[in-house]
């Protein structure tokens, strides 16, 4: 088989990397790509919002299926299209990617389907949003309702803060159309996981849980970030508490997609908070979460392409799991998520067999920083502390002129029972 993946971050890095492992997969292909990706996959000069010319591409290489990476090429109709050209390809319709496209949808679709979240309420006024903030206090949760790549979320501890991301979203209009309204979240008390299932229709087959890191610095200090790193498995919980959260959250979400003809293919990623009271839902993602994606397909033994397949063919994949764990860091250019510089040299690059590129870009030999996070790093060990200490023993070989890290990624875990 020839498959296509769509995207060119580290997420669509190890998707490739993943679907090339495969037996009955002859060649992948990533369009566009980046320069680092190249180990699994052939780039291709096609952009992710050229439809026409990815759809031309798959039929004159007779791939047998595309993958689609981001959230953005989603929510603009790309398996749509995709579909209307007789094609298989796996991800959720413009119609079901709703469920990451508006925060405010997603909460009213938990509602409508009794499922476990905080209270919230949706403005698009700054005066009567602060006038809320005021009424309830903090600590809350600010989100701008569309896509915002991981960074229109404020935790705010004070209402100062709380005011200052509102302006932001609603006067500023930092995130443009993304921020013309916001949701006002009850903040939720407790520790995070990330649970992705494969979903077609009501058929939800869950993944291994991760933990991510989403503030950009140690202690979970500074602001949002689109991850800084993760870890699976995430021994804080038990299989109970995944079972819990497939049961209470994952069935009911694909459930009521498919009661609103919404229904849903591809991946569908639950970050949860879990409280003493159970799985709540922070968000819904409409696509394997980034970095999450780099560290619980390495877990996965089974072909990923065989499990695509039954999937889309109207089966029920069994997945088989490595008992290992895998943790990875990642480093981003230095003032990500805010401004940075580009195309600084990538030097003293660490060898890994899970060295998955994002932000990249190549002049001659040399690879150059394109972008915010420019790579991960993850290792395979079977305990988390071992996988920590050899990652983080390759970072200090890397030259962070232009990049940091988090020190920290995994600690939560590891410091708290020796995993």
């Amino acid at each position: 088989m020839k498959v296509l993946v769509i995207g060119s971050g580290g997420r669509e890095h190890v998707i490739a990397k993943k679907l090339a492992e495969s037996p009955k997969v002859e060649q992948v292909y990533a369009a566009p790509g980046n320069p680092g990706m190249q180990n699994a996959a052939e780039c291709i000069d096609i952009k992710e919002e050229d439809h026409e010319g990815l759809i031309r591409f798959v039929k004159e290489k007779e791939m047998a299926f595309t993958v689609v990476g981001p959230e953005a090429p989603l929510l603009a109709g790309v398996v749509n299209h995709f579909e209307e050209a007789g094609l298989k390809v796996f991800g959720p319709t413009q119609e079901a990617a709703l469920i990451e496209g508006s925060k405010s949808y997603a909460k009213s679709l938990m509602h409508r389907y009794e499922i476990p979240t905080g209270s919230y309420e949706v403005f698009s006024d700054y005066e009567e949003a602060a006038a809320y903030i005021e009424k309830k206090g903090v600590p809350i949760v600010i989100k701008a309702d569309g896509l915002a790549a991981g960074k229109g979320v404020t935790v705010a501890f004070s209402k100062q803060e709380a005011l200052a991301a509102l302006r932001d979203i609603l006067e500023d209009n930092k995130f443009g159309d993304a921020g013309s309204e916001v949701v006002l979240e009850e903040y939720l008390d407790g520790e995070e996981l990330s649970l992705m299932a494969f979903v077609h229709g009501e058929t939800v087959v869950p993944m291994v849980g991760a933990q991510d890191h989403k503030r950009a610095y140690n202690d979970d200090q500074g602001p949002n970030t689109g991850g800084m790193g993760a870890y699976s498995p995430v021994p804080q919980f038990t299989s109970d508490d995944i079972d819990r959260a497939v049961r209470e959250v994952l069935q009911p979400a694909a459930s009521g997609l498919v009661k609103e003809g919404r229904s849903f293919t591809g991946i569908l990623y639950a970050g949860l908070m879990m409280t003493e009271n159970g799985p709540k839902v922070i968000e819904f993602n409409a696509r394997f979460g980034d970095p999450e994606a780099q560290v619980v397909l390495p877990r996965l033994k089974s072909d990923l392409s065989s499990v695509i397949l039954e999937l889309l063919n109207g089966g029920v994949p069994e997945l088989e799991w490595s008992n290992d764990a895998v943790l990875g860091v990642v480093a981003a250019s230095k003032g990500y998520p805010g401004s940075y510089e580009k195309y600084k040299p990538l030097n003293a690059l660490p060898s890994s067999e899970h060295l998955y590129f994002a932000g990249v870009e190549k002049e001659g030999n040399q690879l150059l920083t394109a972008g915010g996070r420019v790579l991960l790093i993850a290792e395979k060990a079977s305990k988390l502390k071992q996988a920590r200490d050899t990652v983080y023993q390759k970072l200090e070989k890397l030259d962070t002129e232009y990049l940091f890290y988090r020190t920290d990624i995994g600690d939560k875990a590891i410091f708290r029972d020796n995993s």
